[in-house]
């Protein structure tokens, strides 16, 4: 089993079990978002990700990056996530939201509509469905056929990814779920933007493969609240893509600045004419690289 253990801990972060157990602990907590806040990635969605174009956002939780992502002029934003408990936090938050118009409950899945309620790409052939609709239907990353073809402009993952890789076949769900945002993503142009802990060496070998037809840019973010040294010399750009190696690496004389960064995956659909010819890395035990 090809498993990412570098920042895995004996929780399964794949299964809906223990989220809904998590959520449900941390009730009172109030709302969370994994790794970064929508402030410090504004810069990167911003370039690669119309305001006006359809966005999935998987694994949402209870996180605010939905809600600052319209309050900043997005206008329609589905959100799914595996734990029922999450999505229903997260109906109660927006309910009675003027801006997100419509959040139709779903028993493993949440629609925020927040231009008007046509759902034509959600229920073949349904031009509208009435704000107390309750819809039951289960949805998981790793399954999105409920989606046809070319449903989305844009996916959006900020840790989902990341959780199926610390679950029980990981190399598999990882290859699942890809291929599925893929499809979502089969015009040319389509992005896929993963924030992760995981690193080249770790990630790489799982985005970086012809099927998906992704060229890939990649950016560093120093964890919230990192402090450079006295004295560091370090120039790198967070704003400019980093010059990767042949394969996706990072190039020996990159100097990490903060060793818990979040690494940044733009994968953006390429046509035929511009297929990536660099060498891709062969799937390993990520465990033997760390």
């Amino acid at each position: 089993m090809f498993r990412d253990v570098s920042a895995c801990n004996t929780y399964n972060y794949g299964d809906a079990l223990y989220w809904d157990a998590r959520y449900i602990q941390e009730a009172n907590c109030g709302f969370f978002d994994w790794y970064q806040r929508y402030s410090a990635l504004r810069p990167y969605v911003r370039k690669y990700i119309s305001p006006s174009s359809r966005v999935l956002m998987v694994g949402c939780g209870n996180a605010v990056m939905s809600e600052d992502m319209v309050k900043d002029g997005f206008e329609d934003i589905m959100n799914i996530d595996i734990s029922s408990v999450a999505i229903e936090m997260m109906r109660k938050k927006y309910e009675h939201v003027p801006q997100l118009k419509c959040i139709l409950k779903f028993s493993l899945f949440s629609y925020f509509d927040f231009t008007q309620v046509h759902v034509s790409i959600l229920l073949a052939r349904v031009v509208s469905l009435s704000l107390q609709d309750p819809v039951d239907i289960k949805m998981d990353v790793r399954d999105m056929s409920f989606f046809p073809d070319e449903s989305f402009d844009s996916v959006i993952d900020k840790g989902t990814l990341d959780s199926l890789l610390c679950g029980t076949g990981a190399s598999i769900s990882a290859s699942q779920m890809l291929g599925e945002v893929s499809r979502l993503l089969l015009k040319p142009g389509g992005v896929y933007m993963l924030i992760t802990y995981g690193d080249p060496t770790a990630r790489m070998p799982h985005i970086k493969r012809p099927v998906y037809s992704w060229n890939i840019d990649l950016y560093v973010i120093p964890r919230p609240g990192f402090q450079r040294p006295a004295g560091s010399t370090a120039t790198n750009s967070l704003l400019e893509p980093i010059s990767t190696t042949e394969r996706g690496l990072l190039p020996p004389d990159y100097i990490l600045e903060d060793p818990d960064s979040h690494f940044i995956y733009v994968c953006k659909k390429m046509d035929e004419t511009t297929q990536d010819t660099k060498s891709i890395l062969p799937l390993v035990n990520d465990a033997t690289q760390l």
